[in-house]
């Protein structure tokens, strides 16, 4: 009995659960939970599991597919889009510099489209393989490569929009002799 509960030890994967809801559901209430659910349900279905199967996988497999229940659920709450979008005009700008690039970067990732922060999350972030990846979320490898393409692409279309406008423009200033 020991032996069969050591190798469903959930306390080492807590982290990645926590920053793939986040990434998921943007509020770290609504993420904690998604993972409190999905621990939940991992426990409840824990015969479901393989034996030698990658826990971590399995895990992050029941936070994505909680989440797209919650999706398909909601959808008809416009007001959620609403508060999400008043939420993020309230951020007071940083004064130092990395912090506002920071806040650039993440506000870019989190304007991706789902199934691309989904995926370039899993891959980049939680550093699965593309094929576990794929198996998360449930698509063929192919879709979840085009996904994260495409996310990059519209990333690095981003940073290029926006470096014009965070370099600074100098100019002499001084009498004329």
């Amino acid at each position: 009995m020991k032996r069969s509960m050591a190798r469903f030890d959930i306390v080492g994967q807590l982290g990645s659960l926590r920053r793939y809801a986040r990434s998921l559901t943007r509020d770290s209430t609504e993420a904690e939970d998604l993972v409190h659910d999905a621990l939940v349900r991992a426990y409840e279905r824990r015969a479901t599991f393989r034996s030698g199967g990658n826990l971590r996988a399995w895990l992050l497999a029941i936070v994505h597919n909680i989440f797209i229940d919650r999706m398909r659920s909601r959808r008809s709450e416009a007001a959620r889009i609403e508060q999400a979008g008043l939420a993020a005009d309230q951020s007071v700008p940083a004064s130092q510099d990395h912090s506002v690039r920071l806040s650039q970067v993440r506000e870019a990732f989190l304007s991706l489209p789902e199934e691309q922060r989904s995926a370039l999350h899993l891959v980049a972030i939680e550093g699965l393989s593309y094929q576990q990846a794929a198996e998360v979320i449930g698509v063929p490898l192919g879709t979840l490569m085009s996904r994260i393409g495409r996310a990059r692409a519209a990333l690095r279309e981003m940073e290029e929009g926006a470096a014009p406008k965070t370099r600074p423009h100098l100019r002499i200033v001084g009498d004329d002799q």
